[in-house]
């Protein structure tokens, strides 16, 4: 019974230093193989692969998988003209050599590499967005800002054995301080602008009410000038029929004239006039023909 044991806990025993001396890879990680501390081997290809048990040799997995690097608070950079910015970012990477990845971080694990790459981000924004001026990173050269940031970032991430996929600028704006600011800034200008406007529309109707009066004036003096031309015209007119008339029969005018200075002395009941009637004023009250 005891030989039995034996034989049951040696079997347990092999199997255990089996299995520890086993490990899978899997297609979408490295295996990185250390030995007493020191990096010994990194396996690239998927399958089971066979190491020493512990505590000779290790076993560390790396991701062979697009990561992403997602900045979770907005970073604060200063332009050309010392104005803040505060910039958003996010990095498309991966890891294409293992052995420089490790060597590169000193033998620490991947979770330091995302530390790294932020640290490359924040450098490289902070070069290039000091080459520009505000209204460059905002709208002129936002493309061209993007793209010089991700090749210094792949430059950058290159020795570390890293492949920068994308990057993209998420946000970019103003801090809080100088959106304040701004925007007082720009109120300003707008109010100058709507004053510059006004006193424009201003001047613009005093000359419109200026020019209006002006031709009124010119209507209404020509107008009166033609009335005073036409009236000119009647009378001369009047006064060559009222010659020819006269010169016809001289008494029927001399005697019309006097029917014209009748109505206008006596134009209401009340009206006295007191005057020798033996006057030439009556001469044609006193009878036919009485003018002769």
């Amino acid at each position: 019974m005891s030989r039995l044991i034996s034989i049951l806990v040696a079997v347990v025993v092999v199997v255990m230093l089996a299995s520890s001396t086993m490990f899978p890879v899997d297609q979408h990680r490295y295996a990185v193989v250390y030995a007493l501390g020191d990096l010994r081997q990194v396996i690239t290809e998927p399958g089971l692969h066979f190491k020493l048990p512990p505590p000779f040799q290790r076993v560390v997995y790396l991701d062979k998988n697009l990561q992403t690097l997602d900045t979770p608070d907005a970073e604060r950079f200063v332009t050309q003209e010392k104005k803040d910015l505060e910039v958003d970012a996010f990095v498309k990477w991966k890891i294409v050599d293992a052995r420089q990845y490790l060597i590169a971080l000193g033998g620490k694990n991947a979770d330091h590499g995302a530390e790294r790459m932020n640290q490359l981000v924040h450098t490289a924004l902070d070069a290039e967005i000091a080459r520009r001026n505000v209204s460059d990173v905002l709208s002129g050269q936002r493309a061209e800002l993007t793209e010089a940031v991700r090749q210094r970032v792949a430059a950058d991430a290159r020795p570390l054995g890293v492949e920068v996929a994308d990057l993209r600028l998420k946000r970019v704006g103003f801090s809080s301080q100088v959106n304040a600011s701004v925007y007082e800034r720009m109120k300003a200008e707008r109010a100058r602008a709507a004053s510059e406007l006004r006193a424009t529309g201003t001047a613009d109707a005093e000359n419109i009410r200026a020019d209006a009066e002006r031709q009124r004036s010119v209507i209404l003096a020509e107008g009166q000038r033609d009335a005073e031309a036409i009236k000119g015209e009647g009378e001369a007119r009047a006064a060559q029929i009222y010659a020819q008339s006269f010169g016809k029969n001289p008494e029927f005018y001399r005697f019309y004239r006097s029917m014209e200075a009748y109505r206008a002395t006596f134009k209401g009941r009340s009206d006295i006039l007191v005057l020798d009637s033996n006057s030439e004023f009556f001469k044609y009250f006193k009878g036919p023909g009485a003018g002769k």
